[in-house]
């Protein structure tokens, strides 16, 4: 009691202090081609020498697009391209020293929220050249300005475009650090529909469910929102509802491949006030211990929290119930839970488990130690877990595979 008291204080306090900061939204670049306006946005910064940040396959795949487009406009660049799905430290540092060596002058982040992250906190670390990846993480520990950061989204789904998080690996513990600092949020979000066209069905579906995530976690928080962030919250939630399917039957289907971006971006701003919360926060336990796709992760494991939560949430997800048309007649109790089995019917068609069977006995009380770590006592989450309410939820995880 005392514990939960401490927290629900630390959050009103800070909810005052959320209203007082100046927040922005990176100015958005939007439409079929857009990626050609980059050269554009980094003349606009003076940045005639900038770092591309991206993975494998998208270095070989969609990265030739933008990397001619510099050619054209005599813009040097250093390509990065050996990003992995959770980035660790070691990558961050091996990104931040390149940068350095090669004198460069900004960023493009280009993929998912991979990319997007391990260029974040490489930023950072150029600004902080002294301060270690571990030692930036949580809240407001990045302090200086970044220099221009592109993000340029290739998934619907991170958000990572519009947020003031960086989730990196220490591949060594294997636990994840998540920075947080307003200086991390993009310069430019350059969303361009083109790049997601080519995305297999299963990564349009766990990242959509990702972005679904993120809405549902920031508009169910008990505190930090403001009138902007539910609208964006509550938009995001009726776009991924109406499109996510549509760009997973049929991954050409462009006006669905748009709007899952616009709605992944509204979600990344939600979240990047009202945070997210015990969802995320065992979602990048997996990720760090057994290199679960994060999207996926969240897609399985958002039900079952929302589930848990109960009556905490009954009225703001009944309201999503009618949202997104879902049911619109019965009490809130039984509109919350019909949300809550949509999202389970989501997932079936969909092809997402509805658990995992890989998590260790042996690594449960490390996951309740960090999930907890990482949600107490910043993230205003409709309930406050203790180590057996977190237990609890993980061996649901586990018993539902």
């Amino acid at each position: 009691m005392f514990k939960n008291a401490y927290y629900r204080s630390y959050q009103s306090v800070f909810d005052v202090g959320m209203r007082l900061m100046s927040w922005r939204r990176p100015e958005v670049v939007s439409g079929s081609g857009s990626i050609g306006k980059i050269p554009e946005l980094l003349n606009r910064e003076q940045v005639k020498n900038v770092m591309v940040v991206t993975g494998p396959s998208v270095g070989k795949k969609l990265a030739p697009k933008i990397l001619a487009a510099l050619d054209d406009a005599g813009i040097r660049y250093v390509l990065f391209a050996e990003v992995e799905s959770n980035p660790t430290v070691n990558t961050v540092n091996k990104i931040q020293e390149l940068y350095l060596s090669n004198n460069c002058e900004g960023f493009i982040a280009l993929g998912g929220g991979s990319p997007m992250d391990a260029a974040k906190g490489a930023a950072a670390r150029v600004v902080r050249p002294n301060v270690k990846v571990g030692q930036m993480a949580g809240l407001m520990k990045v302090w200086k300005k970044i220099p221009p950061f592109i993000a340029v989204p290739t998934t619907a789904g991170t958000g990572s475009e519009t947020t003031i998080a960086a989730i990196i690996t220490d591949s060594d513990t294997h636990h994840k650090y998540a920075i947080m600092d307003p200086h991390l949020i993009p310069k430019y979000a350059v969303l361009d529909p083109d790049l997601t066209a080519g995305l297999p069905p299963k990564v349009t579906a766990t990242t959509g469910m990702d972005a679904l995530t993120h809405a549902v976690e920031a508009y169910t928080n008990c505190a930090y929102n403001t009138d902007e962030t539910i609208r964006a919250a509550e938009e995001a939630v009726v776009e991924i509802f109406r499109y996510l399917e549509r760009a997973y039957r049929d991954g050409s289907d462009m006006e669905a491949r748009t709007q899952m971006l616009i709605a992944s971006f509204k979600a990344g701003f939600a979240f990047t006030h009202a945070c997210v919360g015990n969802v995320h926060a065992i979602a990048h336990t997996l990720g760090g211990l057994y290199n679960t796709p994060h999207g996926l992760a969240n897609a399985v494991i958002l039900p079952i929290v929302m589930e848990d939560y109960g009556e905490a949430v009954y009225e703001k997800l009944a309201h999503l119930a009618e949202l997104t048309g879902v049911k619109d007649s019965g009490n809130t109790e039984e509109k919350a839970k019909a949300f809550i089995a949509e999202i389970r019917a989501m997932n079936k068609r969909m092809e997402i488990p509805t658990g995992f069977d890989f998590i260790k006995e042996e690594d449960i009380p490390q996951m309740i130690t960090w999930a907890l770590a990482e949600t107490n006592p910043f993230y205003p989450v409709p309930v406050i877990y203790d180590r057996r309410r977190c237990e609890k939820v993980i061996r649901r995880i586990i018993s539902e595979a």
